[in-house]
């Protein structure tokens, strides 16, 4: 098995080769291809060194089975033809191609059928908070079709690339320094700080990152569900977290979503509940109120872990067909390696 990752130096690139390895994915020759600031440099890979190639338009991608390709969606269209020229099958971690017809675009455990059939040889990796978020719906279209969702995310500074990463870490440095804050990476300052944009405006007035996740769901899931989405950049360094409402059909109790949620592949249930402490009668107080809390959810315990996670299940007390609840994923493993080589997996599989 021949693989290549493209964009080998980026957060994707780099947790790419980890995930590879834990997962012991076949690999009998590992090609890594970057930019002219990244080519040169060598990365260990289970016990060798392997140098970073020149991404150019020739012969190296000949004989190559897999190509995970995470350079940004210029570098995915300019070379395209080149990876695919041979009969590699490009996993594409961009938005280049995610909304072409002839492209599947992939969450396993929702959709995996769909990578079988891939005329252009290129398979697309979806938006990260799209990925976290049909696997949990996915759970729950199985008890009752979704007509609609309503969410809210809050996206880790790693959404932005390892360099967001490093200077959000650099930013608390300086606000608790006392002095000037760098800001480059997003319009404000982040530290200390949360900004409801994450990408451009469109007509509508949403952004091109909320309307990612409309289209992209109904892509996924085959589905007439309506997305309504708000993204937020917030200051924590990994992981993303989104708060959702659900509306289906018909109403779906917390014990069923519950089990489902339980049940549901590539999901964790992280959904303990409080128990009423009759010392607080007539003031509707519950024991775990108190910052000690329940175990919910939360970026600060969850980033490097594979599954997404959901809590907070409660049945809305506008809509009988209400449903909320809370999720938070990995961005750089599920929402985009992770999800990436689980899409190549399964086709080694045929499945």
């Amino acid at each position: 098995m021949r693989i290549a990752i493209v964009g080998a130096s980026g957060a994707v690139g780099q947790e790419l080769l980890r995930v590879l390895s834990e997962r012991n994915f076949p690999v009998d020759e590992l090609l890594l291809f970057g930019s002219e600031r990244s080519a040169g440099r060598t990365y260990p890979f289970r016990g060798k060194d392997v140098t970073v190639r020149l991404l150019q338009d020739n012969d190296d991608f000949k004989g190559v089975d897999y190509a995970f390709v995470s350079a940004g969606a210029g570098t995915s269209r300019k070379f395209a033809d080149t990876i695919t020229r041979y009969g590699a099958v490009m996993i594409d971690n961009s938005s280049a191609f995610r909304m072409d017809e002839d492209v599947p675009l992939v969450v396993p455990e929702v959709n995996a059928a769909d990578a079988l059939v891939r005329p252009r040889g290129i398979i697309a990796n979806p938006n990260c908070t799209t990925i976290q978020m049909v696997v949990a719906l996915k759970a729950i279209e199985g008890l009752s079709h979704i007509r609609r969702v309503h969410v809210s995310t809050y996206q880790a500074a790693s959404g932005a690339g390892a360099q967001a990463m490093a200077e959000l870490y650099e930013q608390y440095r300086q606000v608790l320094a006392g002095e000037p804050v760098t800001v480059n990476k997003f319009a404000y300052q982040l530290a200390f700080n949360l900004i409801p944009q994450i990408d451009v405006f469109t007509d509508n007035g949403y952004t091109k990152e909320e309307m990612k996740m409309y289209n992209e769901t109904r892509k996924i899931m085959h589905s007439d569900i309506r997305v309504s989405a708000t993204c937020v950049r917030v200051p924590a360094l990994r992981s993303h977290s989104e708060s959702l409402w659900v509306e289906t059909e018909r109403p779906i109790t917390v014990a069923e979503a519950r089990e489902a949620f339980a049940k549901g592949e590539g999901l964790v249930l992280m959904d303990e509940r409080p128990t009423p402490n009759p010392s607080h009668e007539g003031r509707g107080a519950l024991t775990g109120e108190r910052e000690e809390g329940l175990p919910y959810p939360m970026p600060l315990f969850l980033s490097g872990k594979d599954p997404v996670y959901v809590g907070r299940i409660r049945k809305d007390l506008t809509d009988d067909c209400g449903l909320s609840f809370w999720i938070v994923g990995d961005q750089i493993r599920k929402g985009a390696a992770l999800n990436a080589v689980q899409i190549a997996e399964h086709l080694i599989k045929g499945v």
